[in-house]
Order: structure tokens, then sequence, then C-alpha cells
């Protein structure tokens, strides 16, 4: 049975005060949920990461990054290295968010560069990808995201995958208030798992777990959340309330 998953992006918010709060309303509200089969992420900035994982140590909740750079050492500053990450704990990582292609240009060979150091560093792997506003209104939104994984996951073996997880993104219902309907939602993540088929077999596309990534609130969660092929979320603005993550997480 695939994993489901409830991940929150923090992006850049919250300071080491705001980020020890809104851990402490998580905690409180999740702590008598199951969760049976379900892990629940999220992904504060740098500079909180070690302190979250201090605050998180006896809960359910787990501390991942939001971004790494391909290296392991060397004259690049401002980032920091998988070695790194896991000298803290961090044991997952964002890599590919649309954020990171769009505004700092991270192109598909520099993700598949950042992929490889990933797995290379023992780091297990949200890998962020999907279609702009003008690629869907131009019916290329399924070439866009087949290209995309291709270019980045495709050159994987089999057994890498083991430690893969996809959220589909579809750019145009990031931060915008527009949500892909549950139907396309599911139209898309269908349309990912058949090529990973294609590509390996169907055992890997059916083990891999996709997330959804798009405007997720606890209003629309649950119909997105019920659809075959959508594992999850990668949530943005709503896991930086503790109250609406919450209601996500319950959703799932």
């Amino acid at each position: 049975m695939r994993q489901k998953i409830v991940a929150g992006n923090w992006k850049m918010n919250n300071d080491k005060s705001e980020t020890k709060s809104l851990i402490k309303g998580l905690n409180k509200s999740i702590k008598k949920l199951s969760l049976e089969n379900t892990r629940v992420i999220i992904a504060p900035s740098f500079v909180n990461l070690a302190s979250a994982i201090k605050k998180t140590k006896k809960s359910k909740i787990e501390v991942v990054s939001q971004n790494m750079h391909q290296s392991k050492s060397g004259a690049f500053t401002g980032e920091v290295s998988a070695d790194m990450l896991t000298s803290i704990g961090i044991k997952t990582v964002i890599i590919g968010h649309s954020e990171r292609r769009s505004i700092f240009n991270e192109t598909d060979n520099l993700l598949a560069e950042k992929v490889n150091s990933a797995l290379e560093n023992d780091l297990e792997t949200i890998f962020c990808f999907g279609e702009l506003l003008e690629d869907r209104k131009s019916g290329n939104h399924f070439n866009i995201v087949e290209e995309q994984l291709k270019n980045v996951l495709f050159q994987l073996d089999e057994i890498a995958w083991e430690n893969i997880i996809l959220a589909y993104e579809p750019v145009w219902a990031i931060g915008t208030g527009e949500t892909a309907s549950p139907e396309q939602a599911q139209e898309m993540h269908a349309f990912i798992r058949s090529i990973i088929e294609k590509q390996y077999n169907k055992k890997v596309a059916n083990a891999v777990s996709i997330l959804y990534g798009g405007s997720v609130k606890p209003a629309n969660a649950k119909e997105i959340f019920s659809k075959e092929d959508v594992d999850g979320g990668l949530i943005g603005g709503a896991s930086l309330n503790a109250a609406d993550f919450s209601a996500i997480i319950k959703a799932i």
C-alpha cells in the first residue's frame, strides 16, 4: 500500500519563535490522530531546521529541507550541502519546486545533479514538477510533465525509486487561489503513473507516492485526496496555520 503524505512547505516564512509556536500547535492538534500509513512532514527554513527537529523528536512530525546544493562542499556562498543536512538529522529534501525553477532558474540538468547527490547521500527526495498556465491552455501540459520527469528522474535505476516521492504542481494553481479540479488532479496523476510504468514497470509505478501541490485548503482537501492516484499533498500557505494544516491532515 502506498504511503499517504501531507507535507507543509513553509518557504521563507516563520522566524525561530514562530516556528516553535507553529510546531507546538501542530503537535497538539495531531497528537491523538492514528495517522495509519500516513506521514506528516514540515519544511521550515534552513536556519530553523535543527531547532524544529528537536521540537518534533517525540511527535509524529518529520522535518525536511526545502532545498540543497548538489556539491559536497566548496566556494558556494549561502548554499547548504547534503552532508550538512544529514549531520543535523535531516533525511528528506525537496528538490525542483516551481519557485526554484522560475525565480532561481534551476534547469532540469541542474535538478538531475541535485537528485543524484541527494540519493547518493541517502536523502529521500520529494521531486516537484508541473506545467505553466500557457502549457495548460495550449494542451501541452502532459508533454511538459513527461519531459520534466524524463529529464531528471528516468535515468535512475529501479531501486532508487524507493527513495523518491513525486509532487505534481500545476504552477498556475500555486498561490493564485486557483486550484486544479479533483478530476484534473486525478487525470494528471494517473498519467504520471502510466509513464512511470512504461519506463520501468507496474510495481514501481504503483509504489511511488504522488502528491498534489496547488492551493490545497481544508475546504477542498478531502475531495482531492479521495482520488485514486492522489496520495496526499504538498501544502504551501495553508501549512502556515496550525488549524488549517491539521484539518488538511485529517482529510487524508
